[in-house]
């Protein structure tokens, strides 16, 4: 796993021990990018379902100035701690030990808003639609911002998300894994 583009290009990053987490690879996030991108001129982001950090961290790379990581696994925190830090990204970074949806309620709370999101929970986790619906009720995506949605393909998600948000583009990665990209108008 490493950084594909951007400041950090090359850069190696340390995966989460053990096998609770399933870092994006190399591949999909490439073609992630070259589907949202590939750089960026600012903005804010939130990876909501850390990991390793690697997807928030390329979007830093890329030219995305500040992103939130959360993740309620400790193990996590320590590698996106240290992955930041390998990549001399820390201060454009907050890292947060939360679940998901007490995460979303305080940064619904907060006002606050994003221009590129990233929903990529455990598959097994059954959380996706639930956490969409709190993305939508609090508005936390900004007018012309990207919600990132990494899924098993067996889920179908529907055109449009609300009256703001439609579908943009959908890719499958490889037999299990699919992407589904969300534009707010």
């Amino acid at each position: 796993m490493r950084v594909i583009a951007g400041e950090c290009k090359g850069r190696p990053l340390k995966s989460v021990p053990g096998k609770t987490t399933r870092p994006t690879t190399d591949k999909v996030k490439e073609t992630l990018f070259n589907m949202i991108g590939p750089f960026f001129e600012g903005g804010r982001g939130l990876d909501l379902y850390g990991g390793s950090g690697g997807l928030g961290i390329e979007a830093l790379s890329r030219g995305l100035k500040t992103m939130i990581f959360v993740d309620k696994f400790p193990p996590a925190i320590q590698t996106i701690k240290k992955n930041l830090s390998l990549c001399q990204l820390s201060e454009r970074a907050e890292v947060y030990r939360n679940d998901a949806e007490r995460a979303l309620n305080l940064l619904g709370k907060r006002q606050e808003r994003f221009d590129l999101i990233f929903l990529d929970p455990p598959y097994a986790a059954g959380r996706l639609e639930k956490d969409v619906e709190k993305i939508l009720s609090f508005g936390l995506l900004n007018a012309m911002g990207y919600l990132v949605i990494e899924h098993p393909k067996t889920i179908d998600f529907p055109e449009h998300l609300s009256s703001e948000i439609k579908l943009w583009k959908y890719h499958t990665a490889h037999e299990q894994t699919a992407l589904s990209i969300y534009l707010r108008k």
